[in-house]
Formats: structure tokens, sequence, C-alpha cells
């Protein structure tokens, strides 16, 4: 079973991972793994952490001469900004006041984090809690992602909405969503993508924050993947799970779940069809690729609703958890939206789970074993 751990704070010394379950000799390329992860850091909106960190991993274990091992794949991404906060998180003799957070923000894991683990200082929550935490999922969604494409499994992204400025929903190729990587809001639609600039230009200008919508595309996987005998190893339930978990998205529909629910059947399920030269295909992809927890043979469609970040410069009303007094939510460095940059984090979590039940189904210590699987299933 193909397991992440994650672990670190987002001002500590690093952000460290760990990937169990991982075959052994897949080649991996760390300059693509970089990619993803400068991907994550770019896009219209984000604040000056970007500028200081430029992520990079160091592989500590379960690579040899660019091939996984078949054992536990351990790395790091260091924090280059805890030059400036190593006495303020320092895991043994931290100054523990001159940082020190006592009034959380709403729509945070502050309140409730320092209410559960029993903490007077907020920072022990918003130190783990935050979205840099996303830097180490997707290094190994990276990971994986090489994996699947030994598999000809291709994925895209790209933003639907911001706010309340929207591209019209359509059917879109891969290509065109390749082609949003350009866009610095990744927006396939470079008129929509200007207005989306421009009303986070105002939401910043007036010290508030931005949510939005993205798509995540992924082509090439084969029926079957998930199951509909339990209700825990349903595809799409792992899936919401994992995206889901990702700081700040609310909300994850298949295909067009919410339009779905609007609409008669006869114009929401995919009909049916056979040519002996095609196959069993369909001509509509309303699911978004998923049947009964399982995959259908069509390309998977997530769309992830992410709110607006917490953290505003106008900061709203709160308590001094330690006197009661109202007083105004702390005001971390923060970006004035990130939604470009949680499709990539979403991206990467999706094809996690992908790749956790394409080894589920395969099986395999190797990646030859594993091909070998996948070329017996698809020639039945």
């Amino acid at each position: 079973m193909l397991r992440i751990l994650t672990a670190g704070e987002s001002h500590g010394k690093s952000l460290a991972g760990i990937i169990e379950g991982f075959p052994s000799n897949v080649a991996i390329n760390i300059d693509e793994i970089h990619q993803d992860l400068a991907r994550r850091q770019q896009g219209y909106g984000r604040g000056g952490r970007m500028k200081i960190e430029q992520d990079r991993i160091e592989i500590l274990s379960g690579v040899r001469d660019g091939k996984t091992l078949g054992s536990p794949i351990a790395f790091l991404i260091r924090n280059k900004d805890y030059e400036n906060w190593e006495s303020y998180m320092d895991p043994m003799e931290a100054d523990t006041e001159t940082k020190k957070v006592t009034n959380p923000r709403p729509g945070h894991a502050d309140l409730i984090g320092a209410l559960k683990y029993g903490f007077e200082d907020v920072r022990n929550v918003l130190e783990r809690s935050s979205a840099r935490e996303t830097a180490v999922r997707v290094a190994a969604g990276s990971f994986v992602k090489q994996l699947l494409k030994n598999f000809q499994i291709q994925s895209a992204v790209h933003v639907t909405a911001i706010g309340e400025i929207a591209v019209n929903e359509k059917p879109r190729s891969f290509e065109e969503i390749w082609e949003a990587e350009d866009s610095p809001v990744r927006c396939v639609d470079p008129v929509i993508g200007q207005r989306m600039m421009e009303t986070i230009d105002a939401a910043k200008k007036e010290g508030d924050s931005l949510g939005g919508i993205f798509e995540i595309y992924i082509q090439g996987l084969p029926v079957g993947l998930g199951s509909y005998v339990q209700w825990d190893r349903k595809l799409d339930a792992k899936l919401a799970y994992a995206l889901m978990s990702i700081q700040a998205i609310k909300g994850v529909e298949f295909g067009y779940g919410f339009k779905n629910a609007q609409k008669p059947g006869s114009q929401v399920h995919d009909e049916i069809f056979y040519e002996k030269e095609k196959g069993i295909y369909r001509v509509t992809n309303h699911a978004g690729g998923i049947e009964g927890g399982m995959t259908n043979g069509q390309p998977i469609v997530i769309r992830c609703a992410m709110k607006p970040i917490p953290t505003l410069c106008k900061p709203l009303r709160t308590i001094d958890i330690q006197t009661g007094e109202a007083v105004e939510a702390s005001v971390e460095r923060s970006d004035t939206c990130a939604v470009p940059a949680a499709s990539v984090v979403g991206e990467m979590a999706a094809l996690t789970v992908i790749g956790e039940e394409f080894i589920r189904k395969f099986g395999g210590d190797s990646l030859e074993e594993m091909r070998q699987r996948w070329k017996d299933c698809k020639s039945i």
C-alpha cells in the first residue's frame, strides 16, 4: 500500500516526507520534482515568502543512481526562512514569548487547535496547520506522477474561477489545459485571466483575500481502479478525502456533480455504445470518469472549491485566548489568493490516490512486475 507521511513546521528547519510502498526500478528525474514544486509556488496573488524559498528536495533514502529501491523514500525540503526564525523555532531552546500569538484567526485552525492540544500560544498550531506543509505533498505526488507516466497516465489542472470571475464550464482538451500553465492565474481564457488578476489586485488593496475553483483532469486510466464492494474502497471517496485534506478546500465534485443534482436522469447519465473498431465508448462524461466508485475509462474530472485564505491584512474580529477581551486577529505573512497554487497541490494529491489504487490493482515489488500485470490486464 502506498502511504505518504509529512512532518515539519512552516518556519521550522525543514519539511520532511516519507513515501512507503513505492515500487523499485522507477527512474526519478529530480528536476521534474523541482518543476512541480516551482509550479506550486507560482500564481498571481502569492505572498512575499515565495521569493524566499524556491523549494528544492534533498533525497535521503530509497533512491540510488536515479532509480527507486522499493524501500521507503525519505526527503527534506529545507526552509530558507528558518535563519530568520531560528531563535523562535529552535526545537530545544526557543524564545516562546517574542512571536507568541494569542489572537486566533477566524476560519483557521488556530482557536480549535489551541483548545484541543492545550496550547496558550497559537503559534504551536499555525506553524503545522499552515499550507506550507503542502510542499511535501507536491513532492510526493511528483514521485507518483513519474511512476504513472510509465503507464501513459497524464494529468492537467486549470483554474475556472477566482472570486466571482469565472470561465464558462465546458469540456476542455488536455492541450488547452496544459497551455494554461503559461497564465499567471492558470486560466485557459486570457481575457478572463486578466479579469481574475484585476480582482486579486482589488482584494489586495482592500486587505482582503479571495478563493476560487480549479479543475483536475487525469487521462489514460484503466477501467476498474477503486471498487464498489466496500464503502472505503470507492475511488471517488478516496479522492474526495485527499482533496478535502488540503488547507482551505471546502468542496469537491466529480464531473458536473452539483449541476447533475438539478437535472433529470435522462440528461445526466452517460449512455453506453459499442462498435467493433472502437469497443465500448461514451459520447459524454457527465460522471467525471467514475461510476460506482470505479474508473470507467474516461478522463477523471474533479472540481475543487477553495475558500478565501483566513489571514487578512485588514484583520477580522476575534478574542485574546488568555484574557477573553475583544481584539483583532493576528496577521501572518500570507497570500491574497492561492487558488493557482492550490490547483497544483490538488493535482498531486489526486495523482497520489491514483497511484495508490494503481499499485493496489496491479501489484508487484518492481516496475517490471507492475508493467507486466498491466499489459496482461489490457490484453484481456
